[in-house]
């Protein structure tokens, strides 16, 4: 699925999120969000989810205006997500949170089942009768976004996916991506840890105080010491 996002405005209450937001993701890249925290990558995340309402601007799936659309609809349209909160089922084993997110194949995207899924997680695969409390956090993630993937979506925003994870799984979770990607998923992504974007991100957006102040590819940004001195954190 393709993403264009153009000059939206967000608010919480009074207080302006996103100032003219733009950004674009083409089927089956892998684009960063980038910045320190509170710069407004989580906000335009849920931008493009329906759980933030835009004031001005416009997000298209494909072409097609959703800025007018409830989340529950977007969902149905393609677009998965998984929160930086991860927000598991936590008294539900982990074969019955992936059932919980299971929905029928759709026309262009990766069609995913149990087993395929436990092929790119396959630390979860002897865990799939234990609860989802009883999981590391890195595994609560690892869930998380295969449970959002049985949705079988052909947008998938993710926020924040190497948080709070050891250096094994970081490199765990970006071997995921890139298989997402393989697949031909369209990944939109928010990071704070620059090493760990650039290992799976094709091109990123740079943000502060709700605003895009660089973009470019991973390499271009990379470049730009200025930009990463000012704006990124270089993260485990």
């Amino acid at each position: 699925m393709r993403l264009t996002v153009d000059a939206i405005d967000a608010y919480y209450g009074g207080a302006r999120a996103l100032d003219g937001v733009s950004l674009a993701a083409g089927v089956g890249e892998v684009v960063a969000l980038l910045g320190r925290n509170g710069a407004g990558k989580s906000t335009t995340l849920k931008s493009v989810m329906g759980l933030v309402a835009t004031r001005a601007g416009t997000i298209a799936l494909d072409g097609v205006a959703i800025g007018g659309l409830a989340a529950n609809a977007r969902a149905r349209m393609g677009i998965g997500y998984v929160p930086e909160e991860r927000r598991i089922f936590a008294g539900l084993t982990v074969a019955e949170n992936l059932e919980v997110g299971r929905q029928p194949p759709r026309p262009g995207a990766p069609a995913w089942t149990e087993a395929r899924i436990l092929a790119l997680f396959p630390a979860l695969a002897p865990l799939r009768h234990r609860p989802g409390e009883r999981l590391s956090g890195g595994e609560q993630q690892m869930l998380a976004i295969a449970r959002t993937l049985m949705g079988n979506p052909g947008l998938l925003l993710l926020d924040e996916p190497s948080e709070g994870l050891a250096p094994l799984l970081v490199a765990a979770m970006a071997d995921a991506v890139a298989r997402l990607k393989a697949e031909g998923l369209t990944v939109l992504l928010s990071e704070q840890n620059l090493r760990f974007a650039a290992r799976v991100a094709d091109r990123g957006y740079v943000l502060a105080r709700g605003r895009v102040v660089r973009d470019g590819t991973m390499a271009e940004l990379l470049a730009d010491r200025d930009a990463i001195g000012r704006h990124l954190s270089i993260g485990g």
